[in-house]
């Protein structure tokens, strides 16, 4: 067995950022290298930088390479081998940071146990560009650093959910269909267009919007619309804001483009769907 370090003598070496209560470092495996089965108090993910090998969780083995993170959970036996080069960027983190709403209904809804999860192309693209962001702030060790890293912990945690809930999927053209749709879900307030989002994926905006098509039977700017429109219903019959600020709010840079489209689609004005939704006493 390779004893050139191990998961518990590099947490001991460097131990976690005392102040954000997370910490990364690269675990290197040469040929033949094993970590034997073990446990510890906090989660982990690990991330294959490069290379490829085995890992063990709660007794099954997975293969782990590229666009593949390990979600470990506390007390979760595990073990690593390796039998050529391999390179695992580890994000190490307190069991206290996972008690809050968010990190809650992640292991209620989403990842209740450790996991290999095999990511997709734009996954795995979001994910390296989540823990670069990390691995920076890292580095400058100030309050504010130590706060970005607890907010890019929780936007890798939701990307790990999506992954987990997409891996249905198995299709190339239905994984990108659905990318597409939570990058729509999670940015209608952009000004999108097909063109940036086909950028993403690497593909011509004309094939982008045909599977999304053949995948939902909507077209990118209608899916967009039901989305906006959803929310501005919910705002206009539960909150009290102008109908200008919701406007604003789901995306709208016009007054008059927002009341169309609503008026169009709802086939009521939105200050008509308001009173009428509260005289309804919905």
């Amino acid at each position: 067995m390779d004893t050139e370090h191990s998961f518990s003598a590099c947490r001991e070496v460097k131990g976690l950022c005392a102040m954000s209560g997370i910490h990364l470092y690269e675990s290197k495996h040469r040929e033949s290298y094993v970590v034997n089965v073990h446990h510890h108090s906090n989660y982990q993910i690990l991330y294959a930088i490069e290379g490829e090998g085995f890992i063990q969780l709660d007794g099954i083995k997975h293969a782990i390479e590229q666009e593949c993170a390990a979600v470990i959970f506390p007390r979760t036996d595990h073990a690593v081998s390796s039998d050529s080069h391999m390179t695992l960027l580890v994000m190490e983190f307190d069991t206290a940071l996972m008690n809050d709403a968010f990190a809650s209904r992640w292991k209620e809804d989403a990842i209740d146990h450790s996991m290999l999860l095999r990511l997709n192309s734009v996954s795995g693209n979001e994910l390296r560009l989540l823990l670069r962001k990390l691995l920076f702030e890292q580095k400058q060790e100030d309050a504010l650093s130590q706060w970005s890293m607890q907010i890019h912990l929780l936007e890798v945690l939701l990307l790990l959910a999506r992954a987990q809930q997409s891996s249905q999927i198995t299709d190339a053209n239905g994984l990108r269909a659905d990318w597409i749709r939570s990058y729509i879900d999670s940015h209608y307030f952009e000004p999108l267009m097909s063109g940036e989002l086909a950028q993403k994926l690497g593909i011509s905006s004309r094939h982008a919007a045909q599977i999304f098509k053949d995948q939902y039977q909507l077209t990118l700017l209608q899916y967009l619309t039901e989305v906006r429109m959803s929310i501005a219903k919910k705002l206009l019959a539960e909150s009290d804001k102008d109908i200008v600020s919701i406007s604003f709010e789901v995306g709208y840079e016009s007054l008059p483009t927002f009341y169309r489209t609503f008026k169009n689609y709802v086939k009521l004005a939105p200050n008509q769907y308001r009173q009428q939704h509260r005289n309804s006493g919905e």
